[in-house]
């Protein structure tokens, strides 16, 4: 594989987007890049956008439902899930200065469900709250270090990072506009913002992060990384040579105790190789096609079941993308 600069640390920015295809691990991403980032001694926000809550079974051991506003999760680690509607009454309350009267409104069922008719308001709000929160300071500091979001998976993730050029196209001046500005200035800024696609070494999965990471560079949003999870490793060191073939020259009915037959056992190494192979053919195509260094998330027999799980991704996640993929 070719040699790539190496892009600055992942944590010396202020904003992490982190997007991908569904199915790939781009919730649990987000959950290991704020373990890591709290490691590092980081105050972190990770914000969850999605209707479906999962990021407390990642994080807590006891589970509990997210809010709006956040909370706190553990020492330096806060989550929120950004209710469009709570923020849009946040937001509007806020420039009129009647908070009540716009929640009133907003909990009507009627006007809740011409807002759901309306396209692209949810995502401008929630990005305008990101805003909000990568702004808000305590005593003179940013009140996070890092605010990591779970942003929409790949085909909405693009819809979503375009709706403030989309919103500055067709509104010309007023407040909405300004807003608008600050947030597309924040999202293009590439000393305080990182889009951090996430994929699988699997064609689907490739093929969408080739698109993806095209569209986000016409977009002119900054990407210097892709992360590539679930990789399977060699089923043994290159040292030890053709395992499966000194595996099919031992007798089958060699007494071997509870270990398998050396037949299956040797079918099972061909087929750790075949897969093994896959992930290497399509991590190099990422590399490749899109031209960015790769950080490789090894992939979990018994998959994601906890915190504890996510920690052992956190511990991979800021590695070195040169070395990561080697």
């Amino acid at each position: 594989m070719p040699t790539r600069a190496e892009p600055p640390p992942l944590l010396s920015r202020r904003l992490v987007l982190v997007t991908g295809k569904g199915g790939t691990g781009k919730t649990t991403l987000a959950a290991a890049l704020a373990q890591a980032a709290v490691a590092q001694g980081k105050r972190v926000l990770v914000a969850e956008l999605g209707r479906d809550a999962a990021l407390p079974r990642l994080l807590e051991r006891t589970p509990r439902p997210l809010g709006y506003p956040e909370r706190q999760i553990a020492p330096g680690l806060f989550a929120i899930h950004i209710d469009p509607f709570e923020a849009l009454a946040e937001y509007i309350g806020l420039e009129i200065g009647l908070p009540g009267l716009v929640r009133r409104v907003l909990a009507n069922r009627g006007f809740r469900q011409l807002m759901e008719a309306a396209p692209g308001w949810r995502d401008l709000i929630a990005l305008g709250k990101v805003w909000h929160l990568e702004q808000m300071r305590e005593a003179g500091a940013p009140r996070f270090d890092l605010l990591v979001v779970d942003a929409p998976a790949t085909g909405h993730g693009v819809t979503f990072l375009d709706v403030p050029r989309v919103v500055m196209s067709a509104v010309r001046a007023g407040p909405l506009r300004h807003h608008t500005e600050q947030v597309e200035a924040l999202l293009l800024d590439p000393r305080r913002t990182l889009v951090l696609p996430v994929a699988l070494a699997e064609e689907l999965p490739t093929r969408e992060t080739i698109s993806l990471v095209e569209r986000v560079r016409q977009l002119g949003l900054p990407i210097d990384r892709l992360v590539v999870n679930g990789l399977r490793p060699r089923p043994a060191p290159e040292e030890v040579g053709d395992l499966a073939a000194w595996l099919e020259r031992v007798p089958d009915d060699l007494a071997l105790g509870a270990l398998p037959r050396p037949s299956r056992m040797a079918a099972c190494v061909r087929a750790l190789e075949a897969r093994h192979a896959l992930c290497q053919r399509y991590t190099r195509e990422l590399l490749e096609r899109t031209g960015l260094p790769i950080v490789a998330l090894p992939y979990l027999v018994e998959g994601i079941r906890g915190e504890a799980d996510v920690a052992v991704l956190a511990r991979h996640v800021l590695a070195s993308p040169i070395e990561a993929w080697r």
